[in-house]
Order: structure tokens, then C-alpha cells, then sequence
């Protein structure tokens, strides 16, 4: 155990590096920040307060933070591949766990960082912007509160979480960069959008009014995390259930999109040879 330990520390040390080296992150980091800044203060959610905030970022975010994601994870294994360093790591007897453990938490700080990073100045604009009731941390539901916005916060941190879990098991999958390209934009795009058309096309009126749709809006990753934001942020504040999504459901679905995206990268490399 204190061999895996140190192992993964290792690695982790060295994708942080990497991380950091990596201009092109700190472009994309701007750009993201940018862009959300644009939002809240064109969409006019910044000076009316974090919920309208919350509202005018949610349907971009769904969209933002998987390309966030396949930018910061999508070479994250097949890199080691074409340089060879997967075969070296082989004859350390490097356990897949560790490897993809320690490949995902430092792809996973740096994305982390940059969700956190533009959401934490968006919410600074709105509480220098917005008006003098928005300042109220709320005690009771009805009011704007940046507490809620926090966990807004916290709600697109796991939602990109679990896309990266997709996108590094696009890499491990891959066996050239391009190839890792074109597998982490076609699966999130596949999951996201294509569970999205899934469940339009399943709509009836029988299926809408039973139990069962919650459970198949939790499968959806963004049909998950856009539940959440209503269920644990926006229906808090207006004090009223809003029954587009089960809370926990939707947060199981997530975990089980991160964990078993995860699980099956693991079990694909410890089967191929490094």
C-alpha cells in the first residue's frame, strides 16, 4: 500500500507539472472566465442577483463545461502512450488503478480550478453589481442568497467531474491524439446531447406523471446536474418543489457516471499491455 502511495503521489506531481507547463490550459482558464464573466453581465441575471445569475448560466454551463473538460482530459493518457512513458511505467509495475487515479485527480484540480475560478468572479461582479436586497444572506427561503450560489458552484464542479471521468476514458481507449480527440467531443456529445433526444423522444403523458421519469433524467449528465440546480438552488429560493428532478437521483447519476467511466478505464488498461 505505501508503494501504491508513493507511486501515485509521483504521478500526481508529475501531472500537476504538466498542468502548469501547458499554456494552452491557461488560455482556455481565460477564455472560460471570460465567457462567464460576458454572460452575467449581458444577461443582466448580475444585477439582478445570484439566482437570475444561476438562470442565465445554467444552459451555457451545460454546454461550457464539457468542452472544458475534453480540453483539460482529452490527451491526458494517450500522451504517455505516444511517448512511450506508458511502457515505462509498465516496468515499475505502476497498478492501472494507481495510474488513472493519479492522471484523473490532477486533470481534475485544474479543471476544478478553472470552473471555481470564473464562477467565484462572476460571483464577486454580481455582488458588487447587483442591487442593495441582493446583499441579504438568505435565513429563510425567498431570498437571493450567495450561499445558493455557492452551491451552484459546487453542483458544476461535479458535473465536470463526472464529464472528465468520460474523457479520460476516451484516452485510455484512444491510441493516437486525434483519435482521443474525436472519442471525448463524440461520447460527451453522444451522452449529453444524445440522452437528451433520448428522453424527448420517449415523452408521453402516462410517462411523464410516474416515478420513472426521475430516474431516467438522473442517467443524462446534464439532465442530472440541470435537476439539481433546480431542486437544490433554484426551488430552495422560491420555496416551492419544482418536481422536474429526484435531488438524489440526479447526484447518484453523476456519481455513477464518474465512477463507472473510471472503473472501465482501469480494467481497458490493466488488460492491454503498456
Amino acid at each position: 500500500m505505501s508503494s501504491a502511495r508513493t507511486q501515485f503521489r509521483a504521478l500526481l506531481v508529475r501531472e500537476l507539472r504538466t498542468v502548469v507547463r501547458t499554456r494552452v490550459y491557461l488560455l482556455v482558464a481565460l477564455g472560460l472566465w471570460a465567457l462567464v464573466v460576458a454572460l452575467v453581465a449581458t444577461g443582466g441575471g448580475g444585477e439582478s442577483g445570484y439566482l437570475p445569475a444561476v438562470v442565465d448560466l445554467l444552459l451555457p454551463l451545460e454546454l461550457l463545461v464539457p468542452a472544458v473538460a475534453i480540453a483539460v482530459g482529452y490527451r491526458s493518457v494517450v500522451a504517455d502512450l505516444e511517448r512511450g512513458e506508458l511502457a515505462v511505467l509498465d516496468s515499475y509495475d505502476v497498478p492501472a488503478w494507481v495510474y488513472v487515479a493519479a492522471i484523473y485527480v490532477g486533470r481534475a484540480i485544474a479543471l476544478s480550478t478553472m470552473l471555481v475560478g470564473g464562477l467565484v468572479i462572476a460571483g464577486v461582479l454580481i455582488a458588487v453589481s447587483a442591487s442593495p436586497d441582493t446583499g441579504i444572506y438568505a435565513t429563510h427561503t425567498g431570498v437571493d442568497s450567495p450561499v445558493l450560489f455557492g452551491r451552484f458552484i459546487v453542483l458544476t464542479v461535479g458535473y465536470g467531474l463526472a464529464m472528465l471521468g468520460l474523457v479520460v476514458l476516451g484516452s485510455v481507449v484512444a491510441r493516437s491524439t486525434r483519435t482521443a480527440l474525436a472519442l471525448a467531443a463524440g461520447g460527451v456529445v453522444l451522452v449529453v446531447a444524445g440522452g437528451d433526444a433520448l428522453l424527448i423522444l420517449g415523452l408521453s403523458e402516462e410517462w411523464l406523471a410516474s416515478e420513472s421519469v426521475f430516474g431516467a433524467l438522473a442517467t443524462v449528465p446534464n439532465s442530472a446536474y440541470r435537476g439539481l440546480v433546480f431542486e437544490t438552488v433554484v426551488g430552495v429560493a422560491s420555496g416551492v418543489d419544482s418536481g422536474y428532478a429526484a435531488a438524489r437521483w440526479s447526484l447518484l447519476g453523476l456519481l455513477g457516471w464518474l465512477v463507472g467511466s473510471l472503473t472501465l478505464a482501469v480494467g481497458l488498461l490493466g488488460r492491454r499491455q503498456w
